[in-house]
């Protein structure tokens, strides 16, 4: 590779990091081809860019971003692969259900960067699972504000139906 391109991919890089909010780096090393495959499909699924990298290239990748990846390029040991997603739980998901199919360790997760927070480490893997997306959070506040009016209209419904119950009873009696 040419330094014009590796110069133009570390350009790429830096690009789609900083467009990107949720990045997740693993290693898909031990995968064989069928496994590979079949990561690759379910990341399309998913909704999910995967892209294998040179460490070198996305360390200065890294530092040409405008953001702060904290102590994420310390984890740019052996080999990598970039996850990117518009949905921050997205990749941790699929990359825990391939390791329970396959029963292995593989993909290793490695870290993500997920709307400015960094996350190290295998044992991270399950917070990052358990993450709820934007439109879940979304769903969970309009349920809690439509609780509210829901129990109002139920309590004015059922006293409307006791007080026609008491009168019908009341002109019956006369």
């Amino acid at each position: 590779m040419t330094r014009e391109e590796k110069s133009q991919v570390i350009e790429d890089l830096a690009a789609k990091l900083t467009e990107g909010n949720i990045i997740y780096l693993t290693d898909i090393s031990g995968l064989n081809a069928l496994d590979t495959s079949n990561l690759r499909r379910a990341c399309f699924k998913a909704n999910i860019k995967l892209a294998v990298v040179k460490n070198t290239l996305l360390e200065k990748a890294m530092e040409k971003s405008d953001k702060d990846f904290g102590k994420l390029p310390s984890t740019l040991k052996g080999n990598t692969s970039l996850m990117f997603s518009e949905v921050g739980n997205a990749p941790a998901k699929l990359i825990q259900e391939i390791q329970k199919k396959s029963k292995s360790d593989k993909p290793l997760f490695k870290g993500a960067y997920v709307e400015e927070a960094i996350f190290i480490g295998a044992d991270q893997l399950n917070t990052l699972v358990n993450i709820k997306s934007k439109e879940e959070l979304l769903g969970e506040i309009i349920t809690i504000l439509q609780s509210p009016a829901k129990n109002v209209i139920s309590a004015l419904q059922s006293g409307g139906q006791k007080l026609s119950g008491i009168l019908k009873t009341l002109s019956e009696k006369e």
